[in-house]
């Protein structure tokens, strides 16, 4: 049984990378608030910022992919604030932090001990979705674009650390692309100056990160790698 555990499937890019990989008989195992929409996929409900409410689904998840040979795990959820360096309160650099950080790491100790009992060969993976932003920087997004930079650094070392055992890891880097969190994000008014950003003047659809993620755990060959999936930004 070929299974996919994805954060945030609720909308979006976990939504259409759900969908896809459901298209192709994995079974799809979503941890989220919301439930996702998509027909078939098992639900596992659960706030990944709050710490007790991860643990308490650790059950029903270790349920969920007992026997799968092999496990796709994709960290897809993050919480995403308008804030800056000049004053970025504790408790909610925290608070983002949980979600970006600190859930994928606690899932990544659920789920691990299951990629190992299958076959060496059998194209286990874990992805982070990281962002533009893992590897720079815009104003008013602190806590965000710190959290994905660190996000970035837990996959290399997840790659080191998971050197033979036969799991690959990436972590796949979206541009502006056409999501809830963005329009959350960027002013109406601001959207065709955002789309204007990458070289085809367009916004990125889900479908297309959800075909990079679904490329990426097909391809061992990337291991450790940052895949910038941004249509070419432009620099300006």
């Amino acid at each position: 049984m070929n299974c996919l555990v994805i954060t945030g499937a609720s909308a979006g890019i976990g939504l259409a990378t759900a969908r896809r990989f459901l298209a192709a008989g994995f079974r799809v195992v979503n941890i989220s608030r919301r439930p996702c929409p998509a027909q078939g996929v098992v639900q596992l409900t659960a706030d990944l910022g709050d710490p007790a409410s991860v643990t308490a689904i650790r059950a029903s998840l270790d349920a969920a992919v007992t026997g799968a040979t092999r496990l796709v795990v994709i960290h897809n959820a993050a919480r995403m604030l308008s804030d800056t360096a000049a004053f970025t309160d504790d408790a909610a650099l925290r608070a983002v932090f949980e979600v970006n950080l600190v859930a994928p790491n606690t899932l990544n100790g659920f789920l691990l001990p299951h990629m190992r009992t299958a076959n060496a060969q059998s194209g286990s993976a874990i992805l982070y979705v990281g962002s533009t932003l893992s590897e720079k920087a815009v104003p008013g997004s602190f806590s965000y674009v710190t959290s994905k930079h660190a996000l970035i650094g837990m996959m290399r070392a997840t790659c080191q650390d998971l050197a033979g055992t036969g799991i690959h890891t990436a972590c796949i880097c979206p541009g502006f692309t056409d999501t809830e969190m963005l329009r959350d994000h960027v002013p109406s008014e601001a959207m065709g100056a955002i789309s204007a950003m990458s070289a085809f003047g367009r916004l990125i659809d889900s479908e297309e990160i959800a075909a990079t993620l679904s490329w990426a755990a097909d391809s061992p060959v990337i291991n450790g790698a940052v895949i910038h999936a941004n249509l070419g930004q432009v620099e300006r």
